[in-house]
């Protein structure tokens, strides 16, 4: 007796264009990213000490704009169409990657580039909170419920596979023709998300909502998350571990230490989300975790132990008697591995907020969540930078490694339902 074909998100064409916009824009912003640290680091790197800190602000000039917006975007995801507002987002970030490209070409002074660098980067976070809260909350209005969890595992895997193609392509494009040119293709990745964003026909539109006051509709996400013990626990330990535990900001002066060049730079930056394509393809061909809370705590204890190892990289193979070549595929490895372990927490955290959350609530809770991930993410750029400089770059990665266990214990204390999650998008068995 044949069996049904099990049915996928993939199926649904508007879906798929949706993944094209999602890889297309991950790719121009990950190349920016690479393009922005890579520049900020040639600029100030006659002094190790200060190129940590602005190497750090990178993250602190993305991150306020973001999260100072991003709640006020989720509230207008929830009211207005999603769609168009991912189509604006895009189109605001199309016209900063052109002034990126343009102060490439420019011979400005250092402090002249400098401005402009963080300057574009803070605009660009403003335009990235709308971008993401709307995106998050679009993926309810293209596909059936039912097809949410493979939706997000989908999303997720196509992301991740364009955040491997991302830096190592522009490592590549910065060594053959210096910034200009990787700045030229994250153009065209704009403009390619932007033409695939305007194609988008969703299918479930939302239902209008009767109009509440804002400050209400604000705080509405946060309520509902406060109230959802087993997310707010996920996202809680997800938020520290990385805020204290990344080494992104950091990369371009390992990749000194390492003596490699702009290329060995973008493979560093691609090496967690290589891990993380990996382990999200994984995710998508068996079934679903049947004990996730066991293995979200597994993956951070994972995540800390490969993030003390890629500190360690160049003194540990000093002692075993090897040079910067072996050092360099010790920190790529403990990289990729870092990134297979985070990539199961980001599937189960954003399976729990898929089949959790009310359609007509996306924009909003996704906003709050963004705070948290933007929190651990740019504002653990900023924390790298900041730790480098008072302890050591080597010391500083070390000591965010060890913080994540204290994380974990601590999340533990406070939410302890979360170890016992058994099937994800299921309430916990005691």
């Amino acid at each position: 007796m044949s069996t049904a074909p099990q049915a996928s998100a993939v199926q649904h064409g508007s879906f798929r264009l949706y993944l094209g916009a999602i890889v297309l824009g991950t790719l121009g912003i990950q190349i920016q990213g690479v393009a922005v640290a890579w520049q900020v680091f040639q600029l100030t790197e006659s002094d190790t000490a200060n190129a940590a800190l602005a190497l750090g602000a990178i993250g602190l000039a993305e991150v306020i704009p973001f999260v100072g917006a991003v709640l006020f975007a989720g509230h207008v995801a929830d009211t207005q169409n999603r769609r168009r507002i991912a189509f604006w987002a895009i189109a605001a970030m199309t016209l900063l990657g052109v002034g990126l490209f343009a102060q490439s070409l420019l011979q400005l002074e250092t402090w002249v580039q400098l401005t402009c660098l963080y300057a574009m980067v803070m605009l660009g976070g403003l335009a990235r909170s709308f971008l993401t809260t709307a995106r998050q909350a679009m993926i309810a209005e293209l596909i059936p419920r039912e097809l949410i969890p493979s939706g997000v595992r989908w999303r997720d895997t196509r992301f991740e596979l364009a955040c491997v193609i991302g830096p190592g392509l522009a490592g590549l494009l910065i060594w053959l023709g210096g910034e200009p040119l990787a700045y030229g293709l994250m153009l065209g990745c704009f403009v390619g998300s932007l033409v695939a964003t305007s194609l988008l026909k969703p299918t479930q539109l939302l239902q209008s909502r009767t109009p509440e006051p804002i400050l209400q509709s604000l705080s509405a996400g946060i309520r509902f998350i406060c109230n959802h013990r087993i997310m707010l626990g996920a996202f809680t330990m997800d938020l520290f571990a990385v805020l204290l535990g990344g080494a992104v900001a950091l990369l371009p002066i390992f990749a000194q230490m390492l003596g490699v060049n702009e290329l060995g730079f973008g493979l560093l930056r691609a090496a967690t989300s290589m891990g993380a394509v990996v382990m999200s393809i994984y995710l998508i061909i068996r079934p679903p975790l049947e004990r996730a809370g066991p293995a979200l705590y597994a993956s951070f204890a994972v995540f800390g132990i490969c993030i003390i190892g890629f500190g360690l990289s160049i003194p540990l193979a000093s002692e075993l008697g090897f040079g910067l070549q072996a050092a360099f595929v010790l920190s790529f490895l403990f990289l990729l591995i870092s990134g297979a372990a985070d990539a199961v927490n980001v599937i189960i955290r954003q399976t729990i907020l898929q089949t959790t959350v009310p359609p007509e609530m996306m924009g909003r809770v996704s906003a709050v969540t963004a705070v948290f991930i933007g929190c651990s993410n740019e504002l653990g750029m900023a924390e790298s930078g900041l730790a480098a400089r008072l302890l050591g770059t080597v010391n500083s990665v070390v000591f965010g490694g060890l913080a994540t266990f204290g994380v974990m214990g601590l999340t533990h204390w406070r939410f302890p339902e979360l170890w016992h999650l058994r099937k994800v998008g299921q309430e916990p068995t005691k």
